[in-house]
């Protein structure tokens, strides 16, 4: 029995017995090509998924074991040749994901539905595409991850400073920005100590950021030696 990349090992299996090649494959080993293929490949996701990436052993396990489970159903549901009824089960097993005990990143929602997407396709017996579609997926991903993609530049800072109520917040310290900085923006101005103070928020984009020190040396002079913090951009995890 041949198979095609394209082609379901079912059947490719139904043209090998009318064809006469040969009795093709029984049920029982299909079902089991299947299942021990769904299990490596939820390996391999669950592996990648823990590369560079906070992650709980729980989570990391459900995505291992997902592949087999959605494949199983999938080959039951397929079995008794009921289109609608697989058509609502593949609706069901998708929106089960919304059911978690906690919201996850969109990194966890993306390895469950690809983790998901490749026991749809094995539970269908597309063993070739499963894997492409794996190894392409994670592969990409991979990439992602080691060049950084998408990440906010090591250069950007929040700047937050206190001054006194007698200093004009509008420009004190444009000269100094203009000097060390690409960008700025004042994003969030506060009162504090009854209006006696000025909390003031800056989105900022370091020139080099070698020369820290040296800004807010300049800024602590400006402002009498009150507050300032200076921080990096806090990458925001997207919940679902």
């Amino acid at each position: 029995m041949k198979l095609e990349i394209y082609q379901s090992i079912f059947e490719a299996s139904r043209i090998a017995e009318v064809a006469e090649e040969g009795s093709g494959l029984s049920n029982t080993t299909m079902f089991f090509i299947c299942l021990l293929s769904s299990l490596l490949v939820g390996f391999l996701i669950a592996f990648c998924y823990t590369f560079r990436n906070e992650f709980s052993r729980n989570l990391v396990i459900a995505i291992a074991l997902l592949p087999a489970i959605v494949c199983v159903l999938i080959m039951l549901i397929t079995g008794s040749n009921d289109v609608v009824g697989t058509g609502f089960a593949v609706g069901g097993i998708f929106a089960l994901t919304r059911f978690r005990s906690a919201q996850g990143s969109a990194k966890d929602i993306t390895h469950i539905f690809l983790a998901m997407a490749v026991g749809l396709t094995l539970g269908l017996g597309y063993i070739y595409i499963a894997f492409i579609l794996a190894a392409l997926v994670e592969g990409v991903n991979f990439i992602f991850t080691i060049t950084k993609f998408g990440e906010a530049s090591s250069k950007k800072r929040t700047l937050k400073v206190t001054i006194p109520e007698d200093l004009d917040y509008s420009d004190i310290f444009d000269d100094i920005f203009e000097k060390y900085t690409t960008e700025h923006e004042l994003t969030k101005v506060k009162l504090k100590n009854l209006g006696t103070m000025f909390n003031l928020t800056y989105s900022i984009m370091l020139k080099d950021s070698k020369k820290e020190k040296e800004f807010l040396d300049e800024i602590r002079v400006r402002n009498g030696n009150l507050d300032i913090i200076c921080s990096k951009v806090q990458t925001t995890r997207e919940e679902l």
